[in-house]
């Protein structure tokens, strides 16, 4: 069978492989029909220090398929349902696990894709646990966008920042994939949606899907935009994954007792802030990484209720790379999809 394999930093190369055997007991065999492109396939094609893996690596971090088998014991999966897949092998076990916080595993065995093999493969056995029905109706290039695109948003949005209707929300690098999912996830809320872009085609585009406001950040500073565009009050809730270059100006953003949620770290990992203007302003600084199993149902769950993601580009399996190149490149808006 075909699977795209990482034989090094920069390395990426199309190979048949032996397909699995069947699924054993509790396990799931899938066919992987999409696989969505986030910044961890762009790191990790890079090569990244930190990243413990032995080559040649199966990439692919987030994807959709359907059953293909399904082993002993296992209920609730029948061969040709569409289904998605969780992103880490967690252990099941542990409480976190067992309290349905996944992404706290505390005996995680590796982010697919980026530690262990991934799911730009044409068949993968799973634990049936880690395996989530997809709704009827949400096709295999919308539901690839679900485990982290939507999730992810779901998870800092909901979860941790607790965005409520009627709040008021910024949104970094809009034109992302979690950036235009924020967006579309605010706007149906009843909030109102300030968003930052890199040109003005991808404001016009951001307009479209909804965003109240859109700041150039090329051409105008967000943070004094920001505070003019709420009176100085500044938002409730500002949705931070790009990093250093915008951090401390989103600090200036919020308003008294507003919360800043972050996933992401693109423009580098390290800053400095004021701590009395933390405490002063009581702001909440929210981590958020990844999401659990029952944030990618809700957000399949959306998407069946007509909230679709947005796509920017559908490639095939063997323009991979390419894909890679179009989100690194920064010129899309939404997502990349790898179909097979």
């Amino acid at each position: 069978m075909r699977a795209l394999m990482l034989l090094g930093d920069k390395q990426l190369e199309l190979t048949e492989i032996d397909p699995p055997p069947p699924p054993a007991a509790g396990e799931v065999q899938v066919r992987v029909k999409a696989v969505a492109l986030n910044y961890l396939d762009v790191w990790g094609f890079r090569g990244m220090a930190f990243a413990k893996r032995k080559m040649p690596l199966v990439v692919g971090v987030e994807a959709s398929g359907e059953i293909a088998a399904v082993g002993a014991d296992v209920t609730g999966f029948t061969p040709g349902q569409g289904v998605v897949m969780y992103g880490a092998l967690t252990c099941g076990t542990c409480k976190a696990c067992r309290a349905g916080r996944d992404n706290l595993c505390e005996n995680v065995g590796g982010i697919m894709g980026f530690h262990v093999d991934g799911f730009a493969r044409e068949l993968i056995n799973l634990p049936a646990r880690l395996v989530i029905p997809v709704p009827a109706g949400v096709s295999h290039t919308d539901a690839a966008c679900a485990p982290i695109g939507f999730a992810t948003v779901q998870h800092m949005l909901f979860d941790n920042a607790k965005l409520e209707p009627g709040e008021t929300v910024l949104v970094h690098a809009g034109g992302s994939g979690i950036g235009t999912a924020a967006i579309l996830m605010a706007k149906q809320i009843g909030c109102t949606v300030i968003t930052t872009v890199g040109d003005d085609a991808k404001a016009e585009k951001a307009k479209a899907l909804g965003a109240d406001h859109v700041i150039n950040y090329k051409t105008d500073r967000f943070e004094g935009v920001t505070r003019k565009l709420t009176q100085k009050k500044g938002v409730d809730v500002v949705f931070e994954h790009v990093g250093a270059d915008t951090f401390n100006g989103s600090l200036l953003c919020l308003k008294r007792g507003g919360r800043l949620v972050t996933c992401g770290a693109t423009s580098g990992p390290t800053v400095t802030f004021n701590l009395m203007q933390l405490f002063q302003q009581q702001y909440r600084i929210i981590g958020s990484f990844g999401a659990t199993m029952k944030n990618i149902a809700e957000s399949l769950d959306k998407m069946a209720a007509g909230l679709k993601p947005v796509i920017d580009t559908t490639v095939p399996l063997a323009a991979f790379e390419r894909g890679l190149e179009r989100l690194a490149g920064r010129q899309v808006f939404g997502k990349v999809v790898v179909t097979f």
